[in-house]
């Protein structure tokens, strides 16, 4: 990946797959959710065109960033423009964002603002479970499987497994 993804993980989040021009969803994760979040978008692929997977490396940083672009536009400098914006204002406005990760599903749902998409945000609401990670996961919505029925039922097409 180089330098965009070295810059990427500074700027606190990157493109893993870069989304095509119809993207129809993005995966949007943060941490240990990584391999569910690439094995559900490997299985959305094949029935779905240019889906995009970001990674982020820091909700907060990544957040603190936008906000901070706002401030200075509100304060007349109209060429402020955050990170996170640059990453996603080539996506069509039909995309969905789907955010994904083991916290508190609000970590992330603020990305569908940025640039007006529609979000589902996926992670853990309630804590005091136990069990194996692969059973939380599930529990949770969080398995890549549960993941692919989500948006199975978001996105045209035939349903994905």
């Amino acid at each position: 990946m180089g330098d965009a993804f070295r810059q990427g993980s500074i700027d606190r989040a990157y493109w893993l797959r870069k989304p095509g021009p119809n993207c129809d969803v993005v995966i949007a994760y943060q941490g240990a959710v990584a391999p569910e979040a690439i094995k559900a978008a490997g299985a959305i692929a094949e029935g779905r065109r240019d889906i995009g997977v970001l990674a982020v490396t820091s909700a907060d940083r990544l957040n603190a960033g936008w906000t901070a672009a706002q401030r200075a536009r509100a304060a007349g400098n109209m060429g402020a423009e955050a990170h996170v914006e640059r990453l996603l204002n080539g996506l069509p406005s039909h995309c969905w964002i789907v955010t994904v990760l083991d916290g508190h599903p609000a970590t992330l749902s603020w990305l569908g603002a940025v640039t007006g998409h529609q979000t589902l945000p996926l992670g853990v609401e309630h804590f005091g479970q136990t069990g194996t990670i692969g059973d939380l996961y599930r529990h949770h919505g969080i398995d890549a499987a549960s993941i692919v029925g989500r948006i199975s039922g978001l996105t045209v097409g035939r349903r994905l497994t």
